[in-house]
């Protein structure tokens, strides 16, 4: 699972998406975006990658030092 800004689901989603009728709703659109910002959207901070692209490269090095020691 991938850290997330909280403020940021607010801001996108609820504000500028909504309003919504029911809580399912909701719930919903929140998974739609938690999905994007994890496997789509690229973040500067981490070289222009999604998180779960930088969390695959990330194990990927485990793997590999694991090999090597």
């Amino acid at each position: 699972m991938h850290a997330l800004p909280v403020n940021g689901i607010k801001t996108e989603v609820i504000n500028f998406l909504g309003p919504w009728k029911t809580v399912g709703q909701v719930e919903w659109e929140t998974l739609k975006w938690v999905n994007w910002y994890n496997t789509e959207r690229l973040h500067s901070a981490i070289g222009y990658v999604t998180p779960q692209e930088a969390e695959e490269a990330f194990y990927e090095n485990l793997n590999n030092l694991d090999k090597v020691a």
